[in-house]
């Protein structure tokens, strides 16, 4: 009579949204993206992506696969992906990602530490000798990932 049916979320959809006007308070695990346009207090761990908006007010950890901040977070953020703060959005917390934007005049205040996979050096030529001079890439760097400040 009843199967029991796994139905798999297809992260790239909005399947939550928090609206306007609306205050939540606990912790949201979700498979599917995520919206918040109202208030969250309480972790979010979010399989898809997950984007505030201008009047979003986000108290809690963010862990997702990309986020877009627009609206104000105060706690820790944690991508696998990016994190874009817009220019109207603020963060007051650490961060995590890959790749970090921040438009001119969005605010953040924290640590950022950047990781993607690491990159293998090349082995040496024939005729190519180590002499201590190295090119100056990102990959050889103190920091990692891709920055862009707009």
């Amino acid at each position: 009579m009843f199967k029991n049916k796994k139905n798999l979320m297809n992260p790239n959809t909005t399947d939550t949204l928090i609206g306007e006007g609306t205050t939540f308070e606990g912790r949201i695990k979700s498979e599917a993206s995520l919206r918040i346009e109202g208030g969250i207090t309480g972790d979010i761990d979010c399989a898809g992506d997950v984007i505030i908006g201008e009047r979003g007010i986000v108290k809690s950890n963010i862990s997702a696969r990309d986020v877009v901040l627009a609206g104000n977070v105060q706690g820790n953020v944690t991508t696998k992906g990016k994190l874009t703060i817009t220019a109207t959005g603020s963060l007051h917390g650490n961060i995590n990602a890959a790749s970090f934007i921040i438009e001119e005049g969005g605010l953040f205040q924290g640590n950022s530490k950047m990781e993607t996979k690491t990159v293998t050096a090349a082995p040496l030529q024939n005729g190519d000798q180590e002499n201590g001079i190295k090119p100056a890439s990102a990959a050889n760097g103190p920091f990692k990932g891709n920055t862009v400040a707009m």
